[in-house]
């Protein structure tokens, strides 16, 4: 395990606890990810934050102004933090690392879900039930549209996969083919 690895844990850890304690873990969770997608979904802006050329106090008065009353006091310091002590390129990490700690204690787990179409909200309440079911946890859903799936669904649930597409059911009986003929 990295350096920084175990370092984003301690942040996303730390920032957990206080969210906890505030009562404000979903709050956290959604403020994070925006600020997460807004610092490294632009050019310009990561180009910002990481520049050795500006000082870290500009970076810091900077984003101060811009997320200050938008976000939560434990993120915009966190976010800040972050910078002062060089380590702003953490923040994803941070962020996957926060999302880990809060749904073991909350009892969620993300679900990738790729089918063929966009599924309806019935729809993607029926897998999270059925999926919660299995992992015996609350399923919160992103689904992705993947046309080469052919027809049906599959689920990424943590590092487990639940593939119950055409495709994947092509690919398994191909293998089984070539097992037999050797």
């Amino acid at each position: 395990m990295s350096r920084d690895t175990i370092v984003a844990k301690r942040y996303a850890k730390a920032l957990f606890e206080v969210a906890l304690q505030q009562q404000q873990v979903l709050e956290v969770e959604q403020e994070l990810r925006v600020v997460v997608s807004a610092l490294t979904g632009d050019a310009d802006i990561e180009k910002f934050i990481v520049s050795p050329n500006i000082s870290d106090e500009a970076k810091q008065n900077v984003l101060h102004s811009s997320l200050d009353g938008k976000v939560s006091e434990p993120v915009l310091r966190t976010v800040l933090l972050l910078i002062e002590r060089g380590r702003v390129e953490l923040l994803e990490a941070l962020l996957n690392d926060y999302l880990k700690i809060q749904g073991e204690s909350l009892g969620i787990a993300d679900a990738r879900v790729y089918s063929t179409y966009a599924l309806n909200d019935e729809e993607k309440e029926a897998v999270a039930r059925e999926f919660g079911g299995r992992v015996n946890k609350k399923i919160r859903i992103e689904n992705i549209v993947d046309p080469t799936l052919l027809g049906g669904l599959k689920v990424a649930i943590g590092d487990t996969i639940y593939d119950g597409s055409l495709a994947g059911k092509l690919e398994r009986l191909e293998q089984s083919f070539n097992r037999r003929v050797q």
